[in-house]
């Protein structure tokens, strides 16, 4: 896949165009040399995302470690099962007090699910309010990420998921291989991209506007990817504003479905949520 369109190719034709009005000199010669290894080594880059990013749309679903840091210094790890094949879904397990969920359980872990745009979390029956009664809580996605970005991360094609993660990679104009690396005990290739605002492509709407995940103003996501031997992540990082995600695969396919709780055990706090303002846009 050629990066014809992003900044680095521009950057390339123009250095390759300047140096031509030498005439033919050693020196553009040279110049034009440079700049034609340098779109090889950007094309060589993204036909090793694009391997990637097949194999981790083909199958479907993974176990996965992530870790989220909002910005606040005190990241919220989850680890489990996340499924791209019908929908974006995952079913995980996060620390109770990382999460600022410890007042509504005695675990010190909170099951989590997100299932068609929707979070749930398991949590202890209340003895009054929306929560009474209830072992699920859920707040929709649009009081987490805004409409637009709730938008993007629920839909049909699994946008949000790891696999979506990937394939935004095709919007990047900076690339580059980072070498070789090893993580979590395998060997892998470190890449880096970095998505303009510009570039962003179908996913534009998700990170822009006062109720996005980004919030208003400009934006640019910076993407590292350790790919092993069989062309699959081994770890995923993404940074995005205040935003940084970071998922490490230990299994790949053949997880288990993932569905909504029994509607009669839910309490839906989503508009209290919006109400209090307490949206990420």
């Amino acid at each position: 896949m050629k990066v014809k369109h992003g900044a680095v190719w521009v950057g390339f034709t123009a250095a390759a165009m300047v140096a031509a009005t030498a005439c033919g000199s050693e020196g553009a010669r040279t110049a034009a040399e440079t700049a034609g290894k340098a779109a090889d080594k950007a094309d060589m880059v993204m036909t090793a995302l694009t391997r990637a990013t097949d194999r981790t749309q083909e199958l479907g679903s993974a176990e996965v470690r992530t870790t989220t840091d909002l910005g606040t210094g005190e990241p919220v790890a989850m680890d489990g099962t996340y499924s791209w094949g019908d929908g974006y879904a995952f079913d995980a397990e996060m620390d109770a007090e990382a999460a600022q969920l410890q007042d509504l359980t005695d675990s010190p872990t909170v099951r989590t699910l997100f299932v068609d745009g929707a979070y749930y979390y398991d949590i202890d029956p209340q003895p009054a309010g929306p929560l009474e009664g209830k072992e699920w809580m859920k707040i929709d996605g649009s009081a987490v990420f805004g409409e637009s970005g709730a938008a993007a991360m629920a839909g049909g094609a699994g946008e949000g998921s790891p696999a979506d993660a990937m394939k935004s990679l095709k919007y990047a104009g900076d690339v580059d291989n980072l070498g070789k690396e090893t993580v979590n005990g395998k060997p892998t290739t470190h890449y880096r991209a970095v998505i303009d605002e510009k570039d962003l492509g179908r996913f534009k709407d998700a990170f822009e506007g006062a109720d996005s995940l980004l919030g208003s103003g400009g934006a640019s996501i910076t993407m590292e990817v350790w790919v092993g031997a069989d062309d699959l992540p081994v770890r995923l990082s993404q940074d995005f504003g205040a935003m940084k995600v970071t998922m490490d695969f230990d299994k790949w396919g053949a997880t288990k479905d993932i569905a909504a709780p029994p509607a009669d055990q839910v309490g839906d706090l989503t508009q209290e949520v919006k109400d209090a303002g307490l949206e990420q846009g």
